[in-house]
C-alpha cells in the first residue's frame, strides 16, 4: 500500500522516529511505498539537505530488503517564500524525481515553523513556480492563521473549520491567477466546505486532489485530549461526517496517515501529531464493514496516490487486516490516539 503522507523524524529528532524505525513499523502494517514531508529538523528546503535526507532513505530501503521487504522510500521538498529557494527546489526535483515526489507548502504555522503565512506570500509561490515551469505536485497544509483564535478554549476550537476552508480558497485563487499548471494537493482535508470548494474547483477543470487522515475520518473533536491533538484538529460531527461519505463519492482521492510520531514527554508538552499506521488499518477496516468496494479501497490505499504523482511502480493491494498488525502498529509507538 501506499501513504503518501508521514513525517519520519530522524535527525534532531531521532528520540521520535528513524526513517528506518517508521519504514520498519509501516512495511509491517502493509505498506511499501512512503513519501516523507520536509518539515523535519533540519528542514528539507536545499539540496544538500534533500540529498542527505534521500540516502536516509535509501539504507533503509537496503536494509529493509536483507530483511525481505521491497519498499520505496520518497520526499517532498519544503518551501520558502524565497524566489531563489523555490528555483532552487524546482531543479531539485528535475534532478531527482520520482525518490523527489513533489512541493510541499504550509499555510500557517505547524510542526515545524515553516508557515508560509498570508495569501500576498503564498501567490508569490505560485507565480514562482509557474515561472520555473513546475508541473508537479503542491501539497498544502491549508489553515488560514488569520482567522485563528488563540484565546479559545479548546485546540478544535483555536484553529476552527472556516479556517481551513479559506485557506483552500485562497489556495485555488492563487493557481488560477498565477497560472500554475501543476496539481495542487489538499492535504488532510477535514471540513465539508472544504470538501465543497474542491469539489467545485474541479468542476472547472482545475487540477485538484486530496487527501484524507484517519483521525478526521474516525474522530470527531469529542475525542480531542492533550494526546489527540493534531494540525489540523478533529472537526464537529458535520465535518467528520463530510469526509467519511466523500470517500466514497470520490471527492476525495487517496487516504493519507499524516504520520507524526512524538515522545510521550513532548505530547504532554502540547506537542501536535500522532503515529499514523493503526489508524490506516483501522480505516481500512471499517470502510470494509461500510461495504466498500475491494476496488475503491486499492484506489484509496495504493495506486490514485501514485497516479496523480505520475510514479510507476507497483504496490501489494490491501490486505486483509488483522488484530494482530493493529496491535504492532500500536506497540511501536509510546503514544496511541486510539486506545
Amino acid at each position: 500500500m501506499t501513504d503518501a503522507h508521514v513525517h519520519f523524524r530522524d535527525w534532531n529528532q531521532s528520540t521520535k522516529e528513524t526513517v528506518l524505525h517508521g519504514m520498519l513499523t509501516g512495511v509491517r502494517a502493509g505498506f511499501d511505498t512512503f513519501f516523507d514531508m520536509p518539515n523535519c529538523n533540519p528542514p528539507v528546503t536545499d539540496r544538500e539537505t534533500a540529498l542527505r535526507r534521500l540516502e536516509l532513505g535509501k539504507q533503509a530501503e537496503a536494509e529493509l530488503k536483507k530483511q525481505g521487504f521491497d519498499v520505496h522510500y520518497h520526499l517532498y521538498l519544503g518551501l520558502t517564500s524565497d524566489e531563489k529557494q523555490i528555483a532552487d527546489m524546482v531543479s531539485v526535483y528535475n534532478d531527482l524525481f520520482p525518490k523527489v515526489c513533489g512541493m510541499k507548502m504550509f499555510a500557517s504555522q505547524s510542526t515545524g515553523n515553516m508557515g508560509i503565512i498570508g495569501k500576498e506570500n503564498q501567490m508569490a509561490v505560485y507565480k514562482a513556480l509557474s515561472e520555473n515551469n513546475y508541473r508537479g505536485v503542491i501539497a498544502v497544509h491549508c489553515e488560514k492563521e488569520e482567522l485563528f483564535k488563540p484565546d479559545a478554549s479548546s485546540h478544535s476550537m483555536k484553529r476552527p473549520s472556516i479556517s481551513e476552508e479559506a485557506s483552500v480558497r485562497d489556495q485555488i485563487d492563487c493557481v488560477d491567477k498565477a497560472g500554475f499548471k501543476g496539481t495542487l494537493h489538499i492535504a488532510h482535508i477535514s471540513t465539508k466546505g472544504a470538501l465543497d470548494t474542491v469539489k467545485d474547483a474541479r468542476s472547472r477543470g482545475m487540477r485538484i486532489t486530496c487527501g484524507a487522515t484517519p483521525h478526521h475520518i474516525l474522530l470527531n473533536s469529542d475525542c480531542e485530549t492533550d494526546i489527540v491533538k493534531m494540525n489540523p484538529p478533529l472537526r464537529p460531527e458535520t465535518d467528520r461526517l463530510a469526509v467519511w461519505n466523500a470517500l466514497f463519492d470520490g471527492t476525495i482521492n487517496w487516504v493519507e496517515s499524516d504520520h507524526a510520531p512524538h515522545t510521550l514527554a513532548d505530547k504532554m508538552a502540547g506537542a501536535c501529531g500522532i503515529p499514523g499506521f493503526e489508524g490506516m488499518l483501522l480505516v481500512i477496516r471499517k470502510l470494509r464493514e461500510a461495504g466498500m468496494s475491494e476496488a475503491r479501497l486499492n484506489e484509496l490505499f495504493c495506486t490514485n496516490a501514485l497516479e496523480v504523482f505520475g510514479i510507476k511502480e507497483k504496490t501489494a493491494p490491501v490486505p486483509q487486516i488483522t488484530d494482530e498488525m493493529i496491535a504492532r502498529a500500536r506497540s511501536a509507538y509510546a503514544v496511541s490516539a486510539w486506545n
